[in-house]
C-alpha cells in the first residue's frame, strides 16, 4: 500500500472512530490503539506533508501558532436575539407572531441556550474551510486553526469508504456539500473547574465563568493549548443558498445524521404554553448538563413562516431568548476563614449555613480578596445573598438588607482581613497592581511548605501517588521533611513505625495512619519511579509561580537543560511561547533565590532529570550538514519543536547560544533583542523563516 493510500485509510478510519466516540458514545477500540494509529498517521504526514488531507484528525491536536486572526465578513449576518425574563412578555411576543402570520397554524422549536461563544462554520465541497467568531455580527475573527481542534466537529462530511468493511459513510444526507452552520462553542464544566484548580495552583487568578474562559481560549494563539482544553460546540443552525429543508427540525435531524453535535434537548411544541412548560422543566434540570446555560431559545419551526415574519434592525421577529434569572438565596454567614496557598496567597472563604442552590448544597463560597470583603461590608452573623457565578462557582453577592441586625452588633463582628499570616504570623504584603495579599515566609510557613510538596507529588508533576496529604503532614510534623528535596533522602529506617491519628480535611473524621512495611515500600517505590519523569514534569513540579504544565513543557523544549534556563535573560525568556513579562519575571525571581537553587541541586543529587530527553528524528536530507543554527522569536510555519526537528533531520546542528561558531541565527517575530545585538556584533548571519526554507 502506498503512503497516500495508507494516509487516506488512516484518516478515514480515525475519523470514523472519532465520530462513533463523540456522537454515539461508542468506543470501538481502546485509547491506546487509537493513539497508535494517530501516531502512525502523524509520522506518515511528517514524511509526506504534501499528502496530508484537509480532514486529517492530526489537525485536532493543534500545535501551530497563529500570530494574528484575520477579520472576515459574515456571508449571513449574525444578528442578536431579543430576550426577556418574563413569561407574560413571552405571551405578548407570541401574540405578535400570531398576528404576523395572520392566524396561520405554527410550531415552535425550543432549545437550551448554552452559555459560550457564537461561531460560524463554513463547509465547501464537504470540507470545513473556515471558522469565525461572531464579532460585531457583521464581521468576526477567523479562528479556523483553533476550531479544528474540536473533536466532536466533522472536518469533512460524506467521507469515502476505507478498506475496512465496518466503516460506512458519514452521509451528508440532505445538507449538501456547501453550507454554513452556526454553533455555540463552550468550555465543559469539568474542564473549567480543572483549569481553575490549575490556575490557583500556580498563583493565577481564577477564571470568572465558563463563557469568558471559552471566549479567551478560542482566541489563543497556540492551537496546541486550545486542543488541550477540550472545548466543544453544539450546532443549532443550518444556512445554505439551496432550499434543502422546509423546517428547522428537519435541518437539525439531518445535521445530527451527518455527524454534527446537535443537542438532544430541543423540543417541538405547538403553542406558547408548551414553551413555558419546557422553560419550567429545564429551570433546574439544566444544572445537570455538562456545560453552563443561561436560558431557552424559541424559534418558529417553518422557514417560510420565518420569511413572512422577517427581521427588525437588530433581531429576527421569529425568535426570542428567555433568560433565567440567576438563582440567589439568603443564608447565614457563620465565619470567614483565611486559607494560605502554596504561593503564599491568602484567600478568604465564607463559611455558610448550608443552603440549596442550583441543585447542590452550598456550605462555602469564595470572597476573592480583601477588596471584596471591604466592598461587601460583611459581619459574622449577617444574612448574606449567595448565587452561583456562571451557574458553577458559589459567590457571596451582598448582605440581605431586609434582615440587617442593629449596627452596634454588626460593628462588633465586622470581618477584617488579617494583617498577619493566619498560619505563621508573618506580616502580609501586597504587590503593586495585585489584589491578593501574600505571606513572605516561604520556607517556614507550614501550609506553603505542605502545598508545595502536594503540588510536587501530584499526578501531572512527579506522580508519587503513594504519598498523600495526611502522610505529608505527618512527615512534616515529625521533622523528617522540610522541602521537596527531602523526599529523596527518605529511607526505610526513617519511615517504618511512624504512627499518627490524622484528621481528614475533607470529611473532618479522624483516621489512624501507620507507616507499616507495605506502606513504606510503596512510598519508596513511588519516589524511585518519579526519577523517570521527564524534565518538563520536574520543572512544573518545582512550583514556580505562573508556570503551569503547558508552560513548563515549552520551557523544557526550548532550553533543553536547567543550566540553559538558569542562564536565560529576561528577553530570551519572553521569546518562548506562553512566556510573557509576568512569567519571565517570576522565573528570574525564582531562579535567583539561593534556597531554590539549593533545592534544585539537591534534586539533581537525588537523581531527577534536569535536561530534556533526546528526540529521535527521521532523516530527510543533508541540506544543512555541517551548519550550526539558533533561532529566536516565533514562526508562521513551525512550532519551536518542529523547527528544531527540521534542522536536525536535515543534517544541521542546533546550538544553545550565539557565538562566533554559529553559522545562522533564524529570526522570527518577537525576536530577542539581546540575541540580535550579539549576533550583529559577532557578524553572525541572520536569516528569515523564508530564507531558512530556501536552505532546505
Amino acid at each position: 500500500m502506498s503512503a497516500a493510500e495508507r494516509i487516506e485509510e488512516l484518516t478515514n478510519l480515525l475519523n470514523y472512530y472519532n465520530n462513533k466516540y463523540y456522537q454515539e458514545a461508542v468506543s470501538e477500540i481502546s485509547d491506546q490503539e487509537f493513539d497508535f494509529l494517530l501516531k502512525e498517521l502523524e509520522t506518515l504526514e511528517n514524511q509526506h506533508p504534501e499528502l496530508k488531507l484537509p480532514d486529517s484528525p492530526s489537525h485536532r491536536v493543534g500545535g501551530g501558532i497563529t500570530k494574528n486572526f484575520e477579520t472576515v465578513t459574515h456571508k449571513y449576518p449574525m444578528l442578536s436575539l431579543s430576550n426577556t425574563y418574563s413569561e407574560d412578555e413571552l405571551r405578548e411576543w407570541d401574540e405578535r407572531v400570531k398576528k404576523g402570520l395572520n392566524g396561520a397554524t405554527y410550531e415552535y422549536i425550543c432549545e437550551i441556550k448554552f452559555d459560550g461563544i457564537s461561531l460560524s462554520l463554513t463547509y465547501e465541497n464537504g470540507i470545513l474551510v473556515r471558522g469565525v467568531t461572531r464579532g460585531d455580527g457583521t464581521q468576526g475573527d477567523d479562528i479556523t486553526t483553533n476550531i479544528k481542534t474540536l473533536r466532536s466537529l466533522p472536518l469533512k462530511i460524506n467521507a469515502k469508504k476505507t478498506t475496512n468493511p465496518q466503516i460506512g459513510l458519514f452521509g451528508n444526507d440532505d445538507i449538501g456539500l456547501d453550507f454554513e452552520i452556526r454553533g455555540e462553542g463552550f468550555m465543559p464544566t469539568e474542564v473549567f473547574e480543572r483549569i481553575n484548580a490549575e490556575r490557583e495552583d500556580i498563583g493565577e487568578d481564577r477564571l470568572a465563568n465558563p463563557r469568558n474562559a471559552a471566549a479567551g481560549t478560542f482566541k489563543m494563539q497556540d492551537s496546541g493549548v486550545v486542543a488541550s482544553r477540550n472545548l466543544d460546540c453544539f450546532i443549532y443552525q443550518y444556512m445554505s443558498e439551496n432550499d434543502n429543508f422546509k423546517t428547522h427540525e428537519e435541518s437539525l435531524i439531518a445535521l445530527k445524521k451527518a455527524g454534527f453535535n446537535v443537542s438532544d434537548s430541543y423540543r417541538k411544541v405547538n403553542d406558547i404554553e408548551s414553551v413555558i412548560a419546557y422553560i419550567n422543566e429545564w429551570s433546574e434540570k439544566r444544572h445537570s448538563l455538562r456545560c453552563a446555560t443561561d436560558g431557552i431559545v424559541i424559534k418558529i419551526n417553518n422557514y417560510a413562516q420565518r420569511e413572512d415574519l422577517g427581521f427588525t434592525a437588530k433581531s429576527p421577529r421569529w425568535a426570542i431568548a428567555y433568560k433565567y434569572k440567576a438563582e440567589s438565596k439568603s443564608t447565614t454567614l457563620l465565619d470567614v476563614t483565611f486559607q494560605v496557598g502554596r504561593t503564599g496567597a491568602v484567600t478568604p472563604v465564607a463559611e455558610l449555613k448550608p443552603v440549596e442552590l442550583s441543585m447542590t448544597t452550598v456550605r462555602r463560597a469564595t470572597l476573592h480578596n480583601a477588596d471584596e470583603i471591604q466592598r461587601l461590608g460583611l459581619a459574622i452573623g449577617d444574612e448574606v445573598l449567595v448565587e452561583k457565578a456562571g451557574e458553577i462557582i458559589p459567590k457571596v453577592t451582598g448582605v440581605d438588607t431586609s434582615k440587617l441586625r442593629n449596627e452596634e452588633t454588626r460593628a462588633d463582628n465586622k470581618v477584617q482581613f488579617p494583617e498577619n499570616c493566619p498560619a505563621c504570623g508573618s506580616k502580609l504584603y501586597r504587590n503593586e497592581g495585585e489584589a491578593a495579599y501574600y505571606c513572605p515566609n516561604e520556607m517556614g510557613c507550614p501550609p506553603q511548605i505542605k502545598g508545595r510538596i502536594e503540588h510536587f507529588i501530584q499526578r501531572k508533576a512527579m506522580n508519587i501517588d503513594s504519598l498523600g496529604e495526611g502522610k505529608i503532614e505527618i512527615l512534616m510534623e515529625q521533622g523528617i521533611i522540610q522541602d521537596v528535596s527531602d523526599l529523596y533522602t527518605l529511607t526505610y529506617d526513617k519511615l517504618i513505625g511512624i504512627e499518627k491519628t490524622h484528621v481528614d480535611e475533607t470529611t473532618g473524621k479522624e483516621r489512624k495512619v501507620s507507616f507499616k512495611d507495605k506502606t513504606v515500600q510503596n512510598i519508596l517505590d513511588g519516589i524511585e519511579n518519579s526519577k523517570n519523569q521527564p524534565y518538563s514534569k520536574v520543572l512544573f513540579a518545582l512550583g514556580i509561580r505562573f508556570v503551569g504544565e503547558t508552560t513548563a513543557q515549552k520551557l523544557a523544549a526550548y532550553f533543553k537543560t536547567q543550566e540553559a534556563l538558569e542562564a536565560a535573560s529576561f528577553e530570551e525568556l519572553k521569546t518562548v511561547p506562553d512566556v510573557g513579562e509576568k512569567v519571565a519575571q517570576s522565573l528570574l525571581q525564582f531562579l535567583k533565590e539561593e534556597k531554590n537553587l539549593r533545592i534544585i541541586q539537591n534534586l539533581k543529587t537525588g537523581g531527577l532529570k534536569f535536561e530534556a530527553d533526546n528526540i529521535v528524528t527521521e532523516h530527510e536530507s543533508n541540506a544543512l550538514e555541517g551548519k550550526t543554527f539558533l533561532y529566536t522569536g516565533t514562526f508562521a510555519s513551525f512550532s519551536r519543536e518542529e523547527l528544531e526537528q527540521k534542522i536536525e533531520s536535515n543534517g544541521g546542528k542546533l546550538v544553545s547560544g550565539v557565538s562566533k561558531k554559529l553559522d545562522f541565527l533564524i529570526v522570527g517575530d518577537g525576536a530577542g533583542p539581546s540575541k540580535l545585538k550579539k549576533a550583529e556584533d559577532l557578524g553572525v548571519k541572520m536569516i528569515s523563516e523564508d530564507e531558512f526554507k530556501a536552505l532546505l
